[in-house]
């Protein structure tokens, strides 16, 4: 195909700023849609209200005057006959039409009609009459020096001469089977649609082409991991597993025991596992890592489980012993803080396989550190680590399989796409005796009640969290601080309870101590940013504050909201906000993880749900992965049954998706 700079029209300077916006070669200019569309419909004088948009055919009646101002700017004003009435017209920096308007032409005008001057001030002249009574106008993302007329113009002639040469990514048998209209005439109908039912018919035939053509992208790489990552084929005793799992003292959810049915049948599977486990807060993914540890154990393997703090490395490390105190399994714990001698006897037992399991931080992948035979990497809060940090982990031994953890419930559309390569196990139900968290909406002036509820558990012998959004305080902002609330609180509540605060700008290990003597009661409020927002269980931890909620994403708040409710006592999640309570109104409403994030997904959209970028391939030109759910599953099944028939494997659309996939990856 012809390159875009040997386009008729288009010389080096067009080419830059074509460049400007993405626009590299021919199929990304017939691929450049309209981001919105205007509907002009024909109006009568009569039917426009002062100030209101018009849209009507008429005759020059005047030859048009021009005057010109400093800077080049310059206006134009003619008389208009229409059906309805003379009109007088002006239009701004249109001195290039004068020679075009004279007496007797039929134009259509598009502008601001002011009743009382009997003026319409045109944003546009049509020389062409519009050819039905409903024009529908494309409007194109541009830059400046590039007109929407001009990206039009060589947009229209791009389909005219290269369009047969565009390739469609979908096959011949989808495009049967749901009667969809060929490539190029689809081009030409979304830039020259006649008809809104028409514009419909093709925008979900671009759409469905452009989410084939991704997951079929997804599916193939998933397969190709697949077949490239043979990992450790392992023999489970299945009948010791569910032995262990019944003397359990607690029930587990059937949430639980699939997921873990789902991690067996992946660990004695002879491909590597690549597995997300996502759960809502309380719902009881350690668990289930845990009993995966074990069934890694019972195969002869070690494991390793890595997480983002120090304090929730301890937290898994107590937890897992206290779990495994009844079986001769060898648990050790590295974290920055381990002594130097400490440390070495533990790298000497993992190298020498006396180590069954280790729990810590980034110590685990230290280059100096040596696994005998690790068999599971399991890393809790993965979006906390970078990709090479997990990678590292993976590449401590020899194909081991990989469990990811994840407490932020990803809405089904975004992780489809974002964790499309990966195999995925949901827990939404929550164990038996876990406490629902009310959830109460304040004003600030209602913080003496607030203030109330809090005294109220303290009383209990409970402690509080209370959360800010900012460290410190700054002139351009009115948003709560941990230090004015640290004031605030000793002011309510005096030196009968010791009140300390903890943010993201401490060191590490003074967090850690902070946290400690949280959660050994020594301090009963603890004033914090987000930096709690995935941490370390305080069972006794009832109530949370939430300053200035509006400021938060809702995921973000349910996160924050499930630092209680821990334990067996009831609990509470106290949102203070003036603003925005309809939006948190969906906090009161309900406490269903996956739905908060449907509905945080809604409002803010996939671009980062986690605080950072999580996909590179996210950015569709037409299809929207929030509100093209329905065509996005149905791509995904076709394109999988696609790949998988060996009928289609000489099919040149499927070569040239593969090569092409193939080529980008590398």
């Amino acid at each position: 195909m012809i390159e875009l700079k040997d386009m008729k029209g288009i010389g080096p300077k067009t080419l830059t700023l074509l460049n400007k916006i993405n626009i590299y070669t021919i199929e990304d200019l017939v691929t450049h849609y309209p981001f919105r569309y205007e509907i002009l419909e024909r109006n009568t004088l009569q039917e426009i209200e002062d100030g209101g948009k018009i849209v009507i055919d008429g005759k020059v009646e005047s030859i048009p005057i021009l005057m010109r101002f400093k800077a080049g700017l310059n206006k134009m004003n003619f008389r208009l006959v229409t059906p309805s009435g003379v009109v007088g017209v002006s239009i701004f920096n249109r001195a290039f039409l004068k020679n075009q308007l004279t007496v007797g032409t039929g134009v259509t005008i598009i502008g601001k009609l002011d009743k009382k001057k009997n003026i319409i001030t045109a944003s546009d002249i049509k020389l062409e009459p519009l050819s039905n009574k409903i024009k529908i106008e494309p409007v194109y993302h541009a830059t400046s020096g590039l007109t929407n007329k001009n990206l039009s113009a060589y947009i229209n002639m791009a389909i005219l001469l290269y369009g047969k040469d565009i390739p469609d990514y979908i096959p011949q048998k989808y495009i049967n089977d749901y009667e969809f209209l060929n490539k190029k005439t689809s081009l030409n109908v979304i830039h020259n649609p006649s008809t809104q039912e028409k514009l419909k018919a093709v925008t979900v035939r671009l759409k469905y082409e452009e989410l084939f053509a991704f997951m079929f992208k997804i599916n193939f790489l998933k397969l190709e991991n697949k077949k490239k990552n043979i990992g450790i084929k392992r023999e489970i005793d299945r009948n010791k597993l569910d032995k262990f799992i019944k003397n359990i003292p607690f029930e587990l959810t059937e949430d639980q025991l699939k997921a873990i049915n789902e991690i067996i049948n992946d660990l004695e599977d002879s491909h590597k596992m690549n597995r997300l486990l996502q759960g809502d807060v309380g719902s009881g993914k350690t668990i289930v890592a845990f009993l995966s540890m074990v069934a890694n154990y019972f195969s002869g393997y070690q494991s390793a489980l890595m997480a983002p703090t120090e304090i929730l490395a301890i937290q898994h490390f107590n937890n897992l012993k206290n779990f495994l105190k009844d079986e001769d399994i060898n648990i050790e714990l590295l974290t920055g803080s381990t002594s130097k001698k400490e440390k070495e006897k533990i790298y000497k037992g993992l190298e020498d396989g006396t180590i069954d399991m280790v729990i810590g931080t980034h110590a685990l992948i230290q280059e100096e550190l040596n696994y005998n035979n690790l068999g599971l990497v399991i890393t809790d809060e993965q979006h906390r680590f970078g990709v090479h940090q997990r990678a590292n982990l993976q590449n401590k031994g020899k194909k081991p399989d990989v469990l990811y953890m994840s407490a932020t419930p990803i809405p089904r559309t975004y992780a489809l796409t974002i964790y499309g390569d990966m195999d995925v196990s949901t827990i939404k139900q929550r164990p038996k005796g876990r406490q629902k968290i009310e959830t109460y909406l304040k004003k600030n002036n209602e913080i003496k009640d607030v203030l109330e509820m809090m005294y109220k558990e303290l009383q209990e012998k409970h402690q509080v969290y209370v959360i800010a959004p900012l460290i410190e305080e700054s002139e351009n902002s009115d948003l709560t601080n941990v230090n004015k609330l640290k004031d605030q609180m000793k002011l309510a509540f005096g030196s009968k309870y010791k009140i300390d605060i903890i943010h993201g700008k401490m060191a590490s290990g003074a967090k850690d101590l902070i946290m400690q003597e949280f959660a050994s009661n020594n301090i009963q409020i603890l004033i914090s940013t987000t930096v709690i927002e995935v941490g370390v269980d305080v069972p006794n931890a009832t109530t949370i504050v939430i300053f200035d909620a509006d400021r938060f994403g809702l995921s973000t708040l349910h996160q924050l909201r499930g630092r209680v409710g821990r334990g067996t006592s009831a609990s509470k999640c106290i949102l203070i906000s003036d603003s925005d309570t309809p939006r948190l109104k969906i906090m009161e409403k309900t406490d269903d993880g996956f739905e908060i994030s449907e509905e945080d997904f809604k409002l803010r959209g996939h671009g980062d749900l986690f605080g950072t970028k999580q996909s590179g391939d996210m950015e569709f030109k037409i299809a929207d992965v929030k509100s093209d759910y329905k065509i996005l599953l149905q791509a995904k099944k076709d394109s999988k049954e696609y790949l998988e028939n060996k009928e289609t494997d000489n099919d040149e659309l499927k070569k040239y998706l593969i090569s092409t996939i193939v080529q980008k990856e590398s």
